[in-house]
């Protein structure tokens, strides 16, 4: 499939599945409109970039649908200049949206060599804002905290309990909170002291294994809890 191809697939996909659908930033529609996205997927699934669903990557892992990842980024109201942090980089495509706004990204993978091909990709496509790091998501990342936004790319039992520790003073985080078989995406602004919290919808994302998050012997369950927006 040709280059013309895929822009005109990508450019289908912002029409119908982000624009058509309520997301109206033009900073984060030109995002989508500049990622290959054909790139984030493995050669197996390629056809299947520019379905609004999420695919497969690898050991139960997946790249959310577009409408979701843009619903989330309009969530976080990223501004330029902004220190983020993603919990589960999986295939860098989040990243790139919020590279692509502008923002200094520290990315979190617990699996490594999820995290080197995603820092692979992203490096060949002239992301230089990004930094991927291995490590447990769910704990957050201390030693760069605060940040100004974190955005969790996986389901998380509850929220995180260093939040208040790791956002700045109006800082967001955008994420899905619940049980293995449903959550809530939910957003939460940290203020003067107090997490404010909006819910913005049921969702199914695969779980975040670690301290913080799920077992990492449930891989069972993983597998059965495919993500399902």
């Amino acid at each position: 499939m040709g280059n013309d191809v895929w822009a005109t697939e990508r450019e289908r996909m912002v029409q119908r599945d982000i624009a058509g659908r309520g997301v109206r930033d033009p900073r984060i529609l030109a995002a989508f409109r500049a990622i290959p996205r054909e790139l984030f997927v493995p050669r197996e699934v390629r056809r299947m970039s520019y379905a609004d669903a999420p695919l497969p990557i690898g050991d139960g892992q997946t790249i959310s649908q577009p409408y979701i990842v843009a619903m989330m980024t309009d969530a976080l109201d990223i501004r330029s200049g902004d220190r983020v942090l993603e919990i589960g980089t999986g295939s860098g495509y989040q990243a790139a949206v919020l590279a692509e706004l502008d923002a200094e990204v520290w990315t979190l993978e617990r699996l490594p060599w999820l995290s080197q091909a995603a820092a692979a990709r992203l490096r060949t496509l002239g992301y230089r804002s990004i930094h991927c790091c291995v490590g447990d998501g769910t704990l957050g990342l201390p030693d760069e905290a605060p940040f100004d936004r974190i955005v969790a790319s996986g389901s998380l039992p509850a929220e995180p309990a260093w939040l208040s520790e790791q956002l700045v003073d109006d800082g967001v985080f955008v994420g899905p909170i619940g049980s293995w078989t449903g959550q809530q995406l939910t957003r939460i602004v940290y203020h003067d002291g107090r997490l404010n919290r909006d819910r913005l919808g049921a969702c199914r994302f695969v779980p975040l294994v670690g301290a913080g998050g799920w077992e990492a012997d449930s891989r069972r369950k993983r597998e059965e809890c495919d993500e399902d927006h």
